[in-house]
Parts: structure tokens; sequence; C-alpha cells
């Protein structure tokens, strides 16, 4: 349920760090969902026991983690959707020239069928990036990427070449965690960017002005921070910005080399001077700090009066002062968020909906189910409103309550139901037998602090739904799901602990993190 009002008033504004002391079971266990995707109950543990700096810190610094995935990102081709040879250009020309039917019919034929293989590979790089959430062991890098992903939002149904979007993604995890300026200047440079706003069409005389556009709108200042004016002038910077085959091309016979007059500023400026530009504008930190406030935090209220808008606002203002200081570098102000009592504070905690992609990954991380089938999660994650590498558009998926209404939650319960007993809806179940989830493992920690209360109906429900809801759970909740093991032996057996975990994942307060 979300805070009462009355909460609300009191809901701290510090960036301070939390203390050692205040740093507990449900304060690890939010740190995990929010900066990761969920942890089981032996990881909660260890961050317990390491406390609130090392936790964060061994979350932020991915490049002390071992990075086992790297023989598999290699096995993408690069050359399905490359373009014609001159040869092929040539025959085609020929073709044309004689109207040679049989001639044009194959060359559509080959165009056809690498299309085909690039639509199979992209199926593949999705189900590669869903198994990398799934088992990374550097989960706040992956979960950046995802970010980075909804952020400078590119769709494979446009650019149909699905290389590109698997080399953008690997330039989200490259530069994600690093520094934002640096990531910007790489943006300008990505050839599926740069396919998808049309900048490969950007010449001098003719200046293409969508990704001058959106870089400013939706990309680093936000609406009403700039004029229609700047746009037009940083299109005429991004001119001559293009690509050939998977490589970035600076072509300067397109590019406009003239005076311009970017917010304020006059030069001769090409793509690197209109990046350097916005981010000397204040509005660029402040801008990607709600950004990422509103995807680690918690949703920030229109209403001005609103006491969590005002508090929103506050540590918006903190943590962007610290990203100036730092000069776009991200990973300071990731750890002042992580680490400050705002984060960890009651009326945060256990608030937001969780997208599809954190409630498969994080069921599967949290509770260890079988990943079962990658299809089915897939096509689960389309029916929910998150395929991956399809954006709705360039504005990214909008989060929040849309992620969740009539149709999807049938969904998501479905797709629960089918992590933990491997049935479909349909009451199929091929994986039922050979996946078999056994969940007595939960348990072990609540065994080894009380010996025997993992075999108390009335202590292992509590257990549970501090574990799975991460707050405390309503009398009537309790009471159904202790009558449940009752009903089934009074033990909680495998078999019956699947059946009171579906029972939890039903329970609308296990839609939010």
């Amino acid at each position: 349920m979300p805070p009462q009002a009355q909460d609300l008033d009191t809901l701290t504004t510090s960036t301070q760090a939390i203390s050692p002391a205040d740093f507990g079971y449900d304060q690890a266990r939010h740190l995990l969902w929010r900066a990761g995707f969920g942890g089981t109950p032996a990881q909660i543990r260890t961050l317990t026991e390491w406390g609130p700096a090392r936790a964060v810190d061994y979350l932020l610094n991915v490049e002390e983690v071992e990075d086992p995935d790297q023989p598999v990102r290699n096995s993408f081709e690069s050359d399905i959707m490359q373009p014609p040879s001159e040869e092929e250009q040539r025959q085609a020309r020929l073709a044309r020239r004689n109207q040679d039917e049989n001639a044009l019919a194959e060359i559509r034929r080959r165009r056809q069928m690498r299309q085909r293989q690039d639509r199979r590979q992209i199926r593949d790089i999705q189900r590669w990036w869903l198994t990398r959430m799934i088992e990374t062991p550097r989960p706040l890098e992956e979960k950046m990427t995802l970010f980075w992903h909804g952020h400078f939002a590119t769709s494979y149904r446009t650019i149909e070449n699905s290389y590109h979007m698997f080399m953008q993604n690997q330039m989200f995890r490259r530069l994600g965690m690093r520094n934002f300026g640096e990531l910007l200047m790489a943006l300008i440079r990505d050839p599926a960017m740069l396919a998808y706003l049309d900048n490969d069409q950007n010449r001098r005389g003719s200046p293409n002005e969508n990704l001058a556009r959106e870089i400013m709108e939706l990309f680093s200042l936000g609406e009403g921070a700039y004029t229609e004016n700047d746009i037009k002038e940083g299109a005429r910077a991004l001119t001559g910005y293009t690509y050939e085959y998977n490589e970035f091309r600076f072509m300067e016979q397109r590019h406009d080399p003239g005076q311009k007059r970017i917010l304020g500023k006059r030069g001769t400026f090409d793509g690197d001077g209109f990046v350097r530009i916005l981010l000397g504008q204040k509005n660029c930190a402040e801008f990607i700090c709600t950004k990422l406030y509103r995807y680690f935090v918690a949703d920030i209220p229109e209403d001005r009066r609103d006491p969590r808008h005002r508090a929103a606002t506050s540590v918006i203002n903190q943590l962007a002062s610290t990203l100036r200081a730092a000069d776009y570098d991200l990973r300071p102000l990731l750890r002042k968020l992580f680490l400050s009592r705002h984060f960890y504070a009651p009326q945060i905690a256990a608030t937001q909906i969780k997208s599809p992609v954190q409630l498969i990954v994080g069921a599967v991380r949290s509770l260890n189910t079988p990943v079962r089938d990658l299809s089915i999660l897939m096509d689960g994650l389309d029916l929910m409103g998150q395929n991956l590498f399809y954006p709705p558009n360039v504005k990214g998926w909008e989060g929040g309550r849309t992620w969740v209404n009539t149709s999807t939650l049938y969904v998501r319960q479905n797709i629960m139901s089918f992590l933990l007993t491997g049935r479909t809806p349909s009451g199929y179940a091929p994986l039922s037998s050979v996946d078999r989830y056994d969940p007595t493992h939960l348990l072990s920690d609540l065994g080894r602090t009380e010996p025997g209360a993992d075999r108390d109906p009335q202590r292992v429900v509590d257990y549970l739904l501090r574990f799975t809801l991460g707050r405390s759970p309503r009398h009537a909740q309790t009471k159904t799901l202790v009558d449940f093991i009752n009903e089934n032996g009074g033990r909680p057996t495998p078999q019956v602990l699947v059946g009171t975990l579906a029972l939890i994942a039903a329970i609308p307060e296990y839609q939010l993190c």
C-alpha cells in the first residue's frame, strides 16, 4: 500500500549516508531490488553483514567482478545486413537497365533471405540479453544498460539491423556507468541512433533536425530549455555525422562548417561542440538526475504542492550538484544516491511498480526458479509491454502505472505461475517434471537463525512475506497463507511452498519493489 499522506511530510530529503546501524535486512533487500533485480536470502544476508558502504561499492565497481559472458557476446554475425558490394551494385544496375526480371527477382530473394536471417538474430540477441540479466554477477551494470536503452530509445523495427542494435547495447554497457558526457559523444557516432533518427540523411544545405531535436528534448535538457532555432543550428552542427557498414564516418563534404548560434554560444560548431554546449547547461545535470531518480527511486507527482514532489526536487538538486562537480562522472552520483538516507526512507521502499523485465528477472534471481523457456519469457515481456530492443517510440517506455492494467496483470500472474510450476495458461507443463522447482532453500536462513522455525507455518509465512514483499503484510494475507499450509498437511514441503509462493505472487503488492 502507498504511504499514508501524513507520513509524506516526514520523508527525509537527506542525501547523507545511511549509518551502518540503520542498514539491516530490509535495507539490503531494497538495495538489491533497486540497484539490480533482487537477491536471494543469502545475498541479502551478505550485504547486511557488509554494511552500506561495502555493499554499494561492490555493486558500483563492476570491473572488479569477472564478466563470464565475453565468448557469447562475440558470437553474433556482423555482416548480415552489410550493404551491397560494388559488383552487386553493378549487377543490379545492369538488371534494371535490361529489365531482367529473373535477375531482379533473385536480388530481391537474397535481400529477403538476409532480412529473415537478421530477424532471427535479433531474437537470439534478445535471448542473450535476458539471460545475461538473469545470470550476471554485475546486476547494476545491466540495470544501467536497461536504463539507457529506455532513455536513448532505439527500435529494431525501424532500423532493421540486429548487429547495430547489439553494438548500441554494448556501448550502453561499456559507458553506462562512466561519464554521461562521454556517453553522449558516443551516441552521436552510434550507427543505430544515426539510422533511427535519420542523421545519416543530415547534410549541408538540407539539414535533418531529428537527432538535434531529440538530443535536446529527450536526451539531455528537456522541453522548454531550447528554441526552434537552437534545433536548426544543432542540426547544422550534426551534418556529415553518418556511418558506413558498422562504423561511424564523418563526411566532411556533407558538413556545414559555417558559424552557428546554439543556446547563446557562437562558433563553427560540429557535433562534439554541440554536445559540449549541452553539457554546459545547468538543466542538463538536473534532467539526467530526474530521469535516474524516477528509475531508481520513485515517480514524481506533477503537483508541486505534493510533499513527494518537494522532497524529490530537493534530492534531485543535490544529486545534480554532485554530477556537475564530478564533470558528469556517474559513479559519485550513483554512490551518493544508493547510500543516501532518502533512498532508504520507509515511504520509498516497496512502492515502485516492477517493470516486466524487473518482474521476470527479479523472480528468477530472487526465488532462484528455473528459467524454463526463454521464448515464453520473451513473449511474456512483449505482452506485458516491454519487448527488448523494441521500445514503443523515441520517448521509450513510460513506466510507472502504465505497466499495470487488467490485461498485463493477467500475463504477470501467468508468467509467475509458469516460473514456479512450469504450467502455461493452457495447463500444458512440458518442463514441470524436468525443471521441478524446490524453494526450500529460501528458508535456510530462517532455520539457521531460529532452529525449527522453518517448519512452523506461521513463521514460514511471516518470513516469506517479508522476503517477497519487502513490507509488513496485512493480517488477511498472513492468515490465508497459514491456512493454505495447514490445509495441505501443515508442513512446508517443496510442493506446499510452491503453492504458497504462487499465492504470494498473486498479491497486488508483489508487483512492487
